[in-house]
């Protein structure tokens, strides 16, 4: 890997960095990121949500238990300290993310979000179906032009292109997709929301 590729990298790692910290901040004021008022939030965070607050807890249980292990070491009992604060932030922020960051179906497109990691924007004049459809992705395969958007290991809405658009990764990688699968809390009710604003003869 080159230098400026790397380079690249951690500038796209550091946005996202920046955008799991802001969306603590909408997720206290209870708030929403992209979300215009003719658009259709679609929640997905719900399914994840017991993991993200039994890490939480799992996280400040340690941080006890480490400050008391490590009380007669300043330099250690610091570094440690920092470390478990930052990764108890860093759960919350990737839920807060998650809840602030919703799927949107708007008048002109469609877009799937995966928290701060992933924004896909789908013209709705390009999609060909959208169904309920309730599945478990095995993370160790993958399917060409298949982008599975998997909330707890599961998916439940598939849309169906007739072009492909491109999905970028984190780091950067781009792939052609033509059918994207991923979860709602309501996938039923996003289904209908996203049919009937398709184009007549889709």
């Amino acid at each position: 890997m080159g230098v400026e590729a790397l380079i690249t990298q951690m500038r796209r790692l550091a946005a996202h960095e920046g955008r799991w910290m802001a969306s603590l901040g909408l997720w206290v004021a209870r708030r929403s990121h992209g979300v215009g008022d003719t658009e259709i939030a679609v929640g997905y965070a719900r399914a994840q949500a017991p993991t993200a607050y039994g890490l939480v807890f799992v996280f400040v249980v340690e941080t006890g238990g480490v400050s008391f292990m490590l009380a007669a070491y300043p330099v250690a009992h610091l570094v440690m300290l920092l470390l478990d604060v930052y990764a108890v932030f860093l759960v919350l922020g990737l839920h807060a993310a998650a809840v602030t960051r919703p799927h949107v179906v708007g008048p002109t497109e469609l877009r799937i979000r995966r928290g701060a990691r992933l924004d896909l924007r789908i013209p709705l004049e390009w999609i060909r179906s959208a169904r309920y459809d309730l599945r478990f992705p095995d993370t160790n395969k993958s399917e060409d032009g298949v982008l599975d958007v998997a909330i707890a290991s599961q998916t439940s809405i598939t849309i169906e292109l007739t072009q492909p658009v491109t999905a970028v990764s984190l780091l950067g990688r781009p792939a052609k997709i033509h059918t994207v699968r991923c979860h709602a809390d309501e996938p039923q009710t996003a289904v209908a929301a996203i049919k009937k604003l398709l184009p007549m003869d889709s």
